[in-house]
């Protein structure tokens, strides 16, 4: 686990707000909710929003986590989907 102040600062369980951004793809907001359903089942809206040149896609999405480690599933979870360039 990585050391970081999660526990100090978050009171679990939280609402988290992550933001992928990856290649344009119009399948990307699917591959994001499919990615947090293994590690948080439940019902997701996502937010798409295209760079200023069409290339690449920001996917917002808010997630319930339960803890450091769960946050820390979710961040790799997510980084590993193709077409993925950064995680935040």
């Amino acid at each position: 686990m990585m050391k970081t102040k999660f526990d100090e600062l978050v009171e679990f369980p939280s609402v988290f707000p992550f933001k992928v951004m990856g290649l344009a793809d119009e399948e990307l907001p699917n591959r994001v909710v499919a990615a947090v359903q293994k590690h948080a089942p439940g019902d997701y809206t996502t937010t798409v929003r295209p760079s200023s040149k069409g290339n690449y896609h920001s996917v917002s999405i808010s997630v319930t986590v339960t803890s450091q480690a769960h946050i820390e599933a979710l961040y790799t979870e997510l980084a590993a989907i193709e077409g993925v360039r950064h995680v935040l």
